[in-house]
C-alpha cells in the first residue's frame, strides 16, 4: 500500500535476555554486560569494589541462570551419572550434592560441575560448558531420559554473612537446618523453590532454583527480605574475585576442556590439576578409568599450583621463572586479595618445578604507570588453596546476622 512503511518481523539479534534481566537492567549502572552462553550476564553493576565487599560482609545476589543444566531420571541414572564422572555418586545420597569432574577415553578433562541427587532415580547435572551430545554417548542403551533444562530453571546465587538471615526472614522455615551440600524444596507465596548450599564464592551461601515465571516474584521478595542485611546484587568481577580466594579452578581461565582445546598439548588431566582426590577407582568402570590409572603411576609433566607473591601488584597473565632466568610457567588467575591481604594466583608450572622443585620462583609482572610500562620481578612461593577460609561457611544452623 502505497505510503504506508512494509512491517518486518523482529529478528532477535545479540545476546538473550535472562528470567531476572529485567531487575538486574534497572541496576546495571554501567551497563557492562558479559556473554554467557548466549545470556547477557552483568560484569559489574556499580563497582566492583562495593559488589566484592558485600560478598564478604553482607550477601548478595547473581544470576546463575546462564549455567548449563541437565535432568538425568530413570531406573539407570545413578549408573550413568557413575559411569560420566571420576568419583563415586553411588555414595552420595538423597538431597545432596557433590563437586564432580569427568574425563574423555584418554583422561583428559572434559569439564568439571556439581551432581544434584534430587532423589533415589533423578540427578541433576550443573556446568560450565555445552554437555547434552557428551550425556547422550555415556547414556547409550541405558534407560534414562536426559533433558536439557537450562533455560527451564531460573537460579540465583545468594552469598555472604546475611545470606541464612535472608533466607530467615524472607520466611523458609527450616532453613537453618540446610547443612553444607544439601537439598531442601519450599513452597512460599505460591513459589515452588528448591534451596542448595552451595555457591563459587567459598563463603556462607545458597543457590535458589525455581520455574522461570517466578523469577521477578522471587527477586522482589529476597530484596525486600535482605534491605536490613544488606542484600546487593552484583555481577560476574566481584564473583571472579572471590572464587579466586576460595580456591576454585574455571574452564577456559585455567585448563581448557578436552572438548574445546585445538592442540593435544593444551589438555589436562585431574593429577595436573590437583583434582586426583576426585578420582576412585573402587566404583565400577567410568569413562577415562583405564587411562587414568596409568597416569597415576607416573609424574604429571605439569601441575596447577597456588602461589603467594610478594607485593601487591597482581600477576595478570604473568610468565612464572626460576632463579629469575629460565621460564617454567604461567599464572591462569591473579588477584590481590583484599579480605586475604595476600597477593595470590594460580598457576602452571613445568615439571620438575612446582613437584620436585619448588625454591627460588619469581614472577614478571608488567605494569603501566602513566603510558609508561614497568617490568618488576617478584618472588612467589608455592602454599595451599584455598586462600580464603571461614568457619561460617560450615556452620549448621549458620549465625544470624
Amino acid at each position: 500500500m502505497a505510503g504506508k512503511q512494509k512491517e518486518y518481523p523482529e529478528v532477535p539479534m545479540g545476546l538473550e535476555q535472562g528470567p531476572f534481566h529485567a531487575r538486574i537492567a534497572e541496576r546495571n549502572f554501567q551497563h557492562a554486560w558479559t556473554n554467557w552462553m548466549g545470556f547477557a550476564s552483568p560484569s559489574v553493576l556499580d563497582t566492583v569494589e562495593f559488589e566484592y565487599f558485600a560478598i564478604r560482609n553482607q550477601c548478595t545476589l547473581f544470576d546463575i541462570s546462564p549455567m548449563c543444566k541437565y535432568d538425568i531420571e530413570g531406573p539407570d541414572a545413578e549408573t550413568v551419572i557413575n559411569r560420566l564422572v571420576t568419583r563415586d555418586i553411588r555414595k552420595l545420597k538423597p538431597g545432596r550434592v557433590a563437586y564432580a569432574i569427568w574425563c574423555d577415553e584418554d583422561g583428559n578433562v572434559v569439564d568439571d560441575g556439581t551432581v544434584f541427587r534430587l532423589s533415589g532415580n533423578r540427578f541433576r547435572l550443573c556446568c560450565q560448558e555445552p554437555q547434552l551430545a557428551w550425556l547422550h554417548d555415556i547414556a547409550w542403551g541405558f534407560d534414562v531420559a536426559i533433558a536439557d533444562t537450562s533455560r527451564k530453571i531460573a537460579a540465583l546465587s545468594l552469598q555472604g554473612p546475611t545470606s541464612f538471615a535472608t533466607l530467615r526472614h524472607m520466611g523458609l522455615d527450616g532453613i537453618g537446618d540446610l547443612a553444607p551440600f544439601g537439598i531442601r524444596d519450599f513452597s512460599i507465596d505460591g513459589i515452588e523453590l528448591t534451596v542448595s548450599r552451595t555457591g563459587f564464592t567459598g563463603d556462607l551461601g545458597y543457590e535458589l532454583w525455581t520455574m522461570p515465571g517466578n523469577a521477578i516474584k522471587l527477586w522482589d521478595m529476597l530484596m525486600v527480605a535482605g534491605k536490613l542485611h544488606g542484600i546487593r546484587p552484583i555481577g560476574y568481577s566481584a564473583v571472579e574475585m572471590a572464587r579466586i580466594e576460595a580456591g576454585f579452578l574455571l574452564p577456559r581461565i585455567d585448563f581448557l576442556s578436552s572438548q574445546t582445546a585445538l592442540r593435544t598439548d593444551r589438555v589436562r588431566n585431574p593429577y595436573e590439576l590437583g583434582l586426583d582426590w576426585l578420582v576412585q577407582f573402587d566404583k565400577p568402570h567410568f569413562n577415562g578409568k583405564r587411562a587414568l590409572a596409568k597416569l597415576q603411576k607416573r609424574k604429571p609433566a605439569r601441575k596447577l599450583v597456588s602461589i603467594e607473591i610478594d607485593g601487591d601488584k597482581a600477576a595478570h597473565n604473568a610468565l612464572v621463572y626460576h632463579r629469575k632466568k629460565r621460564e617454567v610457567g604461567m599464572v591462569t588467575s591473579a588477584l590481590w586479595s583484599p579480605t586475604c591481604k595476600r597477593n595470590i594466583a594460580f598457576a602452571w608450572l613445568q615439571a620438575p618445578f612446582g613437584q620436585d622443585v619448588v625454591d627460588d620462583l619469581w614472577v614478571e609482572i608488567y605494569l603501566q604507570k602513566e603510558l609508561q610500562w614497568q617490568r618488576r620481578m617478584a618472588r612467589c612461593r608455592i602454599v595451599e588453596k584455598p586462600f580464603f577460609v571461614h568457619p561460617r561457611r560450615a556452620a549448621t544452623p549458620p549465625g544470624d546476622f
